[in-house]
């Protein structure tokens, strides 16, 4: 990984705030992997950010349904693999065929599936905070050249919620 940094939000508003940020500086092609806790606001990062990337309709997580698609400036994807079991049953889903259609993913629980990932890939990592039910922690680090070379934005488009 690269450069990683360190986020801090006090309710679910800024954790959508942080998504909508985030996504100003995504492309066509690009995927985004989240982690962390159970509960921790996947879901609500993602709704800002294809808010951001001018989906109209409500984003909902797709624990159960595995994938959901979304219309908006570009195709977005949202991936929850937790109820996955193998590797196999996310390539079974489609994943690669995702990956090519020039919209942009964002995979709940990620770090299961890290060896299918491409090369470039920006990683989110949410944790709850203990002294504040509503407060999240947030590790955004991008993997790759094409991350090294546009990291500046991303590190200006999050600077209001640095801890």
């Amino acid at each position: 990984m690269g450069a990683t940094i360190d986020l801090a939000t006090r309710d679910p508003e800024a954790t959508t705030a942080v998504g909508a940020a985030l996504a100003r500086s995504l492309r066509p092609g690009d995927v985004v992997s989240l982690t962390g806790d159970l509960g921790a606001g996947k879901t609500t990062f993602v709704q800002g950010a294809a808010r951001s990337l001018g989906v109209e309709e409500a984003v909902l997580s797709p624990t159960f349904t595995l994938v959901r698609e979304y219309r908006g400036s570009v195709p977005v994807y949202h991936l929850d693999v937790y109820r996955l079991d193998r590797i196999q049953d996310v390539i079974d889903l489609g994943f690669e065929e995702i990956l090519d259609q020039g919209g942009i993913v964002f995979i709940e629980w990620g770090d299961a599936v890290e060896a299918l990932l491409p090369e470039n890939f920006i990683r989110v990592e949410l944790t709850m905070q203990d002294e504040d039910p509503n407060a999240r922690r947030m590790a955004v680090s991008g993997r790759g050249r094409v991350w090294a070379e546009r990291w500046e934005g991303v590190e200006s488009a999050l600077d209001p919620w640095l801890a």
